[in-house]
């Protein structure tokens, strides 16, 4: 018998700083106790999925490791798939170097493979130039991800993983292949980590340009939450639009909108329930 599965982003979804929004543990819950399979993503390359899961753990999440699939993962994965036992150098943190590690990748200074970045919060000039060199001399660019920012408290931002490839693009003139989010190559993974069929896909996110625009076009049923960054009023600049618009995921907790969206009955409107 078929049944639908949940991938599910994080900040602004199911939780914002260090404090769960409501109705967020009560879903995760209502999700294990009818069987219904999920998957935390997370284009945040830093923390590794065990790092992450201790996050959860001190909200109150009931999850394990298996439930949690960052862009660093993907990318390690990706990159395993394209040149086994590869060299990379890298610009990120410990998430990102201990994926590629697990992958049997060697971290180097020296004519890598690959030149992969990551978000970091010590990211030295000197990096960047290093890297800049090596794209030039022949190593292939990649990203976890373009996010350009990332939302941090009191409503501020930090320069994120996409700011430092633009750096290196612009130098370099050339362009960096992107793994995570809104990439196919990350939600497809994710699907089938899962071990499930398109159609019964759900992604519940925040943000249109990366959440709603990935598995839409992966021909996913998408859900997005207007707890996060996404506004009613940013829907108008997007060629594109979400099968449900909810206020939050406390929203899914009402069975009739719940057995609406694994039947894909969407419509694409404001539901305030």
């Amino acid at each position: 018998m078929k049944k639908t599965g949940f991938l599910i982003d994080m900040d602004g979804v199911i939780y914002k700083g260090s404090e769960p929004i409501p109705g967020a543990i009560e879903f995760i819950n209502g999700l294990k106790s009818k069987g219904y399979p999920f998957l935390f993503l997370t284009n945040n390359s830093q923390r590794t999925s065990r790092d992450v899961c201790y996050k959860l753990h001190k909200m109150g999440f009931n999850v394990t490791d298996e439930d949690i699939f960052t862009c660093a993962m993907a990318t390690a994965r990706y990159l395993a798939s394209k040149t086994p036992h590869g060299t990379a150098y890298v610009i990120g943190e410990g998430g990102l170097l201990n994926e590629l590690h697990n992958e049997g990748y060697s971290i180097v200074d020296d004519s890598p493979d690959y030149v992969v970045i990551g978000e970091g919060r010590t990211i030295m000039l000197e990096s960047v130039d290093k890297a800049i060199n090596m794209v030039m001399n022949g190593s292939k660019l990649i990203a976890t991800n373009l996010d350009p920012n990332c939302p941090i408290a009191n409503g501020k931002y930090r320069a994120g993983c996409g700011a430092f490839v633009a750096m290196v693009e612009v130098a370099t003139g050339k362009k960096a292949f992107s793994v995570g989010k809104p990439s196919p190559v990350m939600m497809r993974m994710a699907r089938k980590k899962l071990g499930l069929a398109t159609d019964d896909t759900v992604m519940i996110g925040d943000t249109m340009s990366t959440d709603i625009l990935g598995a839409g076009s992966m021909g996913f049923t998408t859900v997005l939450t207007l707890s996060g960054v996404t506004r009613p009023n940013d829907l108008e600049q997007f060629g594109y639009s979400p099968d449900f618009i909810i206020p939050s995921i406390q929203s899914l907790l009402k069975e009739e909108l719940f057995i609406s969206v694994i039947e894909k009955h969407g419509s694409g409107v404001l539901l305030l329930q």
